[in-house]
C-alpha cells in the first residue's frame, strides 16, 4: 500500500433520496454536492486548457458522479466499449474500494459520448482484468453530446457527464468496504484526450513523473465518506 495521500481528499456526501440520473450541474440533488476540480496537469500544459469539474455522491447501492467540462478540443470516435477511449475526450475515475491500494484497483474511463472503458488492475498496468460488457452495461450514463462526435469540435464547448456505478458490480474483483460514514476510499480523478488536437493529461490529485501516467495508486487522494 502507498502512502497515503492526504495532501488531496474529497468528501462523498450520502444521498437522501433517490437520484434520477441526470447532468444538470446546478439542479437537485447535484447543487448540494461539493465540487472537486481538477488543477494538477502531467506533461505540458495545453493552451487553451480545459476546465474540469465533478462532483461525486452516494447511496447504499451506487455511487453517483457528474463531470462538467470546459473544452476547446472535443471528439469521441470510439464505437464500442473497452475501445480506446482515453483517446478520445474523456474523464476517468481511478479508484480502490477501501483503504488499501495493494489490494488492485479499478479504471472507469469514458468519453464525452458515454462509451467507457472499465478495467480491474491487481498491479498497475499488469494482471488486467477486461469488465465485461454485460457488467459494462449496467453503468447508467447521461451525456449532454451524442456518442460520437466527428469530426473533432475546436470551437469553446461546454459538456456534461454523468453516470451512476452499482456497488455489486466490484466485488467479484476485490474486496469492498461499503461506504458509509467513516469509510475511506483511495481514488483520483482525470481529464485527458490524447488524441485531439490539444493533447492533456489533468488531475484531482497531483502526480509526480517524467511523462504522463494516470496508473500511479500510490498518488492516489482519499474519498472520505460521510
Amino acid at each position: 500500500m502507498g502512502v497515503l495521500n492526504t495532501a488531496m481528499h474529497a468528501q462523498v456526501h450520502q444521498l437522501t433520496s433517490p437520484l434520477a440520473l441526470h447532468d444538470q450541474w446546478e439542479h437537485a440533488p447535484w447543487r448540494d454536492l461539493p465540487a472537486q476540480v481538477l488543477a494538477h496537469h502531467m506533461g505540458s500544459r495545453p493552451q487553451p486548457c480545459p476546465e474540469v469539474a465533478l462532483k461525486i455522491g452516494y447511496s447504499q447501492r451506487a455511487l453517483y458522479l457528474l463531470f462538467r467540462v470546459q473544452d476547446q478540443s472535443v471528439r469521441a470516435r470510439a464505437r464500442k466499449h473497452q475501445d480506446p477511449v482515453w483517446e478520445d475526450s474523456c474523464v476517468e475515475f481511478f479508484f480502490t474500494p477501501g483503504p488499501n491500494c495493494s489490494l488492485g484497483y479499478f479504471n472507469l474511463e469514458m468519453n464525452c459520448g458515454g462509451t467507457m472503458l472499465f478495467h480491474f488492475q491487481a498491479r498497475p498496468r499488469s494482471e488486467r482484468t477486461i469488465i465485461p460488457l454485460e457488467l459494462c452495461e449496467r453503468i447508467t450514463t447521461v451525456h449532454s453530446l451524442p456518442p460520437r462526435v466527428m469530426p473533432e469540435i475546436t470551437a469553446p464547448l461546454s459538456w456534461t457527464l454523468a453516470y451512476r456505478l452499482p456497488l455489486e458490480l466490484l466485488s467479484p474483483y476485490c474486496p469492498v468496504v461499503r461506504p458509509a460514514p467513516g469509510v475511506h476510499w483511495r481514488g483520483n480523478f482525470y481529464k485527458c484526450g490524447d488524441k485531439t488536437s490539444l493533447p492533456h493529461w489533468l488531475t484531482w490529485a497531483p502526480i509526480n513523473g517524467p511523462r504522463p501516467d494516470f496508473h500511479r495508486p500510490d498518488a492516489f487522494g482519499s474519498l472520505h465518506f460521510l
